[in-house]
């Protein structure tokens, strides 16, 4: 009897690990040319200033045809409903914002893929990098402080990013839903003229900013979602590399300061076809 129960218990767990093995295949097969794809974000996804704006939109949304979203729907010939927004915060996806609905409103049962970068304007990230090189630039006589993020700020953005994850869930339950995270902006090593901030300054926006990934991850993983990690892509394609992903406080034409460029954008397009791959 020992033997026979033992045997079906080994049956009984090959069964599962083989009916577990068919449905995640399924549901890598589920995203097929013409699937309904909804991106979701702030200016980091809406890829303001890189070429042709799209039209019929909100025009505070600065949402371009030369974002990830739009190249990733490209390549993979989905259906993409385009809800990005510049300036947006987590509120902003899971609630109106002025004469915008949610971004999520956009979301349907047959939404197929999701992609959400978020949370940079929560926590005053591009802000903080504008007033980080403010003495550099002499951008005004007397510089505000940064502000830097505390650790009750970095819950409520665990938190937001978590919440948007689950709703994402309920409304969309046959989605695949992958977070990408920022580009990195501020190099490791030496910086330049891009990039103009003090030592100390920098110090803290490359730990915010190491900071906020790790939020991300964090986030993407409590909620079963899968992470395309743009800022560990780009680490060596900052404003102040060879081949930057990105530039710095530099106004530089077909790009918005502090944001990723067209080279960035591509890049994080093409790491997602890998990845749901195309």
């Amino acid at each position: 009897m020992f033997k026979l129960a033992r045997g079906l218990t080994g049956l009984v767990a090959t069964l599962v690990l083989a009916s577990c093995a068919g449905s995640q295949h399924v549901s890598r097969k589920t995203l097929k040319a013409g699937a309904t794809y909804v991106a979701m974000g702030s200016s980091y996804a809406a890829g303001p200033d890189l070429g042709q704006p799209k039209p019929d939109m909100p025009k505070r949304c600065s949402r371009d045809y030369g974002s990830y979203p739009s190249l990733l729907a490209e390549r993979l010939k989905l259906d993409l409903i385009d809800a990005t927004c510049s300036g947006a915060t987590t509120a902003h996806v899971r609630g109106p914002w002025k004469e915008l609905p949610p971004q999520i409103d956009a979301l349907t049962p047959e939404t197929r893929l999701v992609t959400i970068t978020i949370g940079g304007n929560d926590i005053n990230y591009v802000r903080n990098l504008y007033v980080a090189t403010c003495d550099s630039v002499k951008m005004q006589r007397v510089c505000p402080p940064l502000l830097v993020p505390t650790e009750a700020e970095w819950a409520k953005l665990e938190a937001d990013l978590r919440k948007i994850a689950n709703e994402v869930r309920l409304r969309a339950p046959q989605a695949k839903l992958v977070f990408v995270d920022y580009v990195t902006l501020v190099p490791d090593g030496t910086l330049c003229p891009s990039v103009p901030m003090t030592d100390a300054n920098a110090k803290t926006m490359r730990q915010i900013g190491v900071r906020f990934a790790a939020v991300t991850a964090k986030a993407a993983r409590a909620s079963n979602a899968e992470l395309l990690a743009a800022g560990e892509l780009s680490k060596h394609h900052t404003p102040c590399d060879a081949d930057p992903w990105s530039i710095g406080t530099l106004m530089v034409p077909g790009t918005a300061p502090w944001h990723p460029n067209g080279a960035g954008m591509r890049g994080i397009a093409q790491a997602l076809v890998t990845k749901l791959g195309g």
